[in-house]
């Protein structure tokens, strides 16, 4: 004996709406240069270079800033030992130092909340803009 299925031939209205443009997020929140301000926090794009010879900050690449640390990448432990390293560059505490995104990549995008000081390279990056 056959079964009688119910019948799917039932449809309902489909009402399209026109959709509205969506608003595209930068591609990169700091423009044209490693870094930008977003009120008092400093945002700063990284290449990060583990295992160096020795901890230091380099020169601008695009829009990212190199910076050696002669920590080995594993677990994280590089990223974590470059926010100890440029923690009093910047005249901060540790915990003022946010890893957006990257800890255990070279990219990483770092959140400096009110620096007291800033590096050279910051100074230099703004002579050559204006």
């Amino acid at each position: 004996m056959a079964s009688k299925q119910p019948s799917k031939a039932t449809s309902k209205a489909v009402t399209k709406t026109k959709a509205e443009p969506a608003t595209k997020a930068p591609r990169n929140s700091t423009g044209d240069t490693f870094f930008g301000w977003d009120g008092d926090v400093l945002v700063l794009n990284v290449l990060g270079k583990p295992s160096a010879s020795k901890d230091a900050i380099g020169k601008p690449k695009g829009t990212q800033l190199k910076i050696s640390v002669t920590a080995a990448p594993r677990d994280g432990k590089a990223t974590d030992h470059m926010v100890r390293f440029l923690a009093p560059l910047f005249g901060v505490a540790v915990a003022d130092i946010e890893v957006v995104f990257g800890q255990e990549n070279v990219n990483k995008q770092l959140r400096i909340r009110a620096p007291k000081k800033l590096p050279a390279v910051f100074t230099d990056s703004a002579a050559k803009t204006d």
